[in-house]
């Protein structure tokens, strides 16, 4: 490891006040891949997130949303993994904006980004506990309390993280496959019998029709909701192999390769339901846009299998979240953002090189927003799952567009042999402007998108922890930047040695 500033390169251990690093060549391009791909849970984002927009947005312009939201991303894309060619830090978002807009909006970003990864777990708890209750009930008769399942969940994500990303790799391999062949035979059963009781229509693949339907705006939200995490591919840059080139193809891979596939799933689930019936059929019992055309296309089986799959991918999605919570509480531990971190959420496992400490205390930290939950006697899905899903949505849509700023203003002072008027300049424009867009999309439809619990304080709050966390990350910076300059000058500086910024 290295940090600029004249830093004394890093050792494995952390005695001498060296810096703790992560096990090396321990990944490759296929498990970035899939890391990235399992924060966005296909599953999930499919039978969750489609029937509501059908439903409540832009009708059978859902398809259509996607493929808007891709070629959005796509562009911030662009800029993201231009930085990636020359910073490879385990801090991502933090590093990068860290260099492009200095120190201080650094650790602001950074611990943004850290608080929307931490609470995205917990939701994601919610939804796995949802799904592990009904499905075992329906097909069983066995009644099992959902927080039974919470806690089975925690434990898994907790031992993932331990023993390595080479571990959660394997795991999410296993699950992400098996979630994504289930959506693609219902896909294309429904193409190979000529595409449902009405045949092929391409209105929901036409882009105009992302902007209309009931409310538009929450329809191309919820189309952005279900990437959420596909940028976590640079922190894992310190643990892959050859990260200069395997970072940006991953991004790019998982941006592309799930926009296609949400757009050609979503497409043939309205299709297989007939287009005239779809937004009647998501209204009356959301499930059944997916679980009618598997069953009439496929087999009854199908939907047995299905209704499994959607535990074990909300399952894969919370360990993703989880590994890229503890990693972000890694980097700024590692770099003593407070003396006490160093040596605690800043140390690595001796034997597997993992963040050991920052998983317990990610951990921990779930377990306790789990359990308020249930002590208030909240419901699993629409409020542990939807409420803070749109926290940490919000806070990680801002990184986002911060990022894409500090890509525009990091080219403009460093390598001129980089600089290109798109690559570096045009797309993190457009990348900054399309994320502060879809920010005030998320902040217009936050009542709806939050269903029954519209009138919730957590609620209300949102807007408003956000900032707090920001300012206190700016708060902070501004304290060390003035009382311990020597600190202040690692904030998100700690990069590989063998592919520090150059």
């Amino acid at each position: 490891m290295a940090v600029d500033e004249g830093v004394a390169p890093a050792a494995e251990t952390s005695t001498d006040g060296a810096v703790h690093r992560l096990k090396p060549n321990a990944v490759g391009l296929l498990g970035v891949v899939f890391m990235a791909v399992a924060t966005a849970a296909p599953i999930t984002a499919m039978t969750g997130n489609v029937p509501f927009m059908v439903s409540s947005g832009n009708g059978i312009g859902a398809p259509a949303s996607y493929l808007v939201a891709m070629v959005v991303l796509a562009i911030f894309s662009v800029g993201f993994t231009s930085m990636a060619k020359h910073i490879t830090s385990t801090g991502a978002f933090y590093g990068f904006i860290s260099y492009g807009l200095g120190r201080t909006v650094g650790l602001a970003s950074g611990l943004l980004a850290t608080f929307a990864y931490a609470v995205f777990e917990p939701a994601l708890v919610g939804i796995f506990s949802t799904f592990a209750t009904t499905t075992l009930e329906d097909q069983t008769g066995l009644h099992v309390p959902w927080w039974a399942f919470a806690i089975l969940m925690l434990a898994v994500n907790a031992v993932g993280t331990w023993f390595g990303i080479a571990l959660a790799e394997k795991l999410l391999v296993v699950l992400l496959a098996t979630e994504v062949t289930i959506l693609a035979a219902m896909a294309i059963s429904v193409a190979l019998h000529g595409g449902g009781p009405n045949g092929f229509g391409f209105d929901p693949v036409n882009p105009v029709n992302a902007f209309t339907g009931t409310s538009a705006g929450l329809g191309l939200f919820f189309a952005f909701w279900s990437w959420v995490g596909f940028e976590s591919t640079a922190m894992y840059g310190e643990e892959s192999r050859n990260p200069k080139k395997i970072i940006p193809k991953a991004t790019m891979i998982s941006v592309l390769g799930v926009g296609v596939f949400y757009v050609f799933v979503s497409w043939m689930a309205i299709s297989g339901t007939g287009e005239s019936r779809a937004v009647k059929v998501a209204t009356a019992d959301p499930l059944a846009l997916f679980f009618g055309p598997t069953e009439q296309y496929v087999g009854h089986w199908a939907v047995d299998v299905m209704q499994w799959l959607m535990i074990t991918g909300s399952l894969a999605c919370g360990m993703a979240f989880h590994n890229c919570a503890a990693r972000y509480m890694y980097a700024l531990g590692r770099e003593g953002v407070l003396p006490s971190l160093k040596n605690t959420l800043g140390r690595t496992h001796a034997g597997h090189g993992s963040p050991h400490i920052a998983g317990l205390v990610q951990t921990v930290l779930s377990a306790v927003l789990v359990g308020a939950f249930w002590i208030a006697g909240k419901d699993p899905y629409n409020s542990l799952y939807v409420l803070l899903a749109i926290l940490g949505t919000m806070a990680i849509l801002i990184v986002q567009a911060v990022c894409s700023f500090a890509v525009l203003v990091y080219f403009r002072s460093n390598h001129p042999e980089s600089r290109h008027w798109f690559r570096t300049f045009t797309a993190p424009l457009i990348g900054g402007v399309a994320m502060l867009a879809v920010v005030v999309l998320l902040v217009s439809n936050m009542s709806a998108a939050a269903g029954s619990e519209s009138g919730s304080l957590l609620l209300k709050a949102t807007p408003w922890l956000v900032a707090l966390v920001a300012a206190t990350g700016i708060g902070y910076a501004q304290y060390l930047k003035r009382r311990d300059p020597s600190r202040y000058a690692l904030l998100g500086r700690t990069v590989l040695e063998e592919t520090k910024e150059r």
